[in-house]
């Protein structure tokens, strides 16, 4: 379960107190999640929406463990009510009595977040997949005149030096033919992203962290890794994300599609962009592979923790390597 810190039942009742939420009647903690402790929580009230509307009765108490600089907090959390207040399915903050977006607690920086309905999808439909483009857009173009700024800390460059730190002969250990990716990550260090259009991305915007009622985004969560940055790389993140089986092997044509054209149909992209996105693709690719690397050597042997592959994504890299441009046509 994903709660590292106990909070015992006055302490969450203390804490709740804090918000003009109502009293606690419930904490349950999420096992979902591997960086922070999380618990859904329950009041007998209910935040008041700046649209004066009453909100749900059920939050997300979030408490940030670790990956999460406490300078970056301003910038994710004001993010998420500067898309809330645009009309995007973004959870929005709940801010305590003093007006505040996050408080400390036991050293550790806490936050109440709005509670949103759905599911997370499995096995996506196209027209799960167009919502989500759609979404996506919609977010891009909200995000653009958000006043705060996050360098991207999972840029191509990053990756590059994450397979590099690993070192060859570490990364055979993990599958023989991974080393070969050094080059293309070097490569995609390379690529010159600076003259395509950017905002505020999700930067991660895996199923896992898409809500869904039916064919409808109820909600876009987790923006831990969320930065200013290339849209293009954005939309191409997702659709690696959301477009192959788990083995990576196998790409759905129709989910593509409907992802490119769910955002499209938004914001159209330029030029320079469609044929930029084979080559950022890739790059989109390495970044997981490079992280997942990573963890797999960092996690000893005898840890209770599934290790994530990352020949799932070397085989998505050599989908949109052989593709080209046809992909994304």
């Amino acid at each position: 379960m994903a709660v590292y810190t106990h909070l015992g039942a006055e302490e969450l009742a203390d804490l709740i107190a804090q918000y003009d939420v109502g009293d606690l009647v419930s904490a349950k903690g999420i096992a979902e999640g591997v960086s922070n402790s999380n618990w859904l929580i329950e009041t007998t009230g209910s935040a008041e929406a700046p649209s004066g509307e009453n909100s749900s009765t059920r939050f997300i108490l979030t408490m940030y463990e670790r990956r999460i600089e406490l300078d970056d907090l301003p910038y994710f959390l004001g993010l998420l009510d500067h898309l809330s207040a645009s009309g995007c399915p973004v959870p929005r903050t709940i801010h305590d009595r003093d007006g505040t977006a996050f408080r400390m607690l036991e050293g550790k920086a806490i936050a109440l977040i709005e509670f949103l309905p759905g599911v997370s999808p499995t096995q996506p439909t196209p027209a799960q997949a167009r919502a989500v483009g759609a979404a996506l857009a919609q977010m891009h173009l909200a995000s653009s005149d958000f006043a705060i700024t996050r360098a991207n800390t999972m840029g191509f460059s990053d990756s590059f030096a994450t397979l590099k730190a690993c070192e060859e002969a570490s990364l055979a250990t993990i599958d023989p033919v991974l080393p070969n990716m050094l080059e293309p990550a070097k490569a995609a260090a390379a690529l010159d992203l600076s003259g395509l259009p950017s905002s505020n991305i999700h930067a991660d915007l895996f199923p896992d962290n898409v809500l869904m009622l039916g064919e409808d985004v109820s909600g876009m969560i987790d923006f831990y890794f969320a930065c200013t940055g290339t849209m293009a790389l954005d939309l191409a993140t997702t659709h690696a994300a959301w477009c192959f089986d788990a083995s990576g092997m196998h790409y759905d044509a129709d989910l593509g599609a409907a992802l490119i054209a769910g955002y499209e149909s938004v914001r159209p992209l330029e030029q320079a962009e469609r044929e930029l996105l084979p080559e950022i693709a890739k790059g989109a690719c390495l970044r997981f592979v490079a992280s997942r690397a990573e963890d797999w050597l960092d996690t000893p042997d005898d840890a209770l923790v599934i290790r994530k592959d990352p020949m799932q994504f070397v085989s998505r890299w050599h989908f949109y390597d052989e593709a080209g441009l046809s992909m994304f046509a």
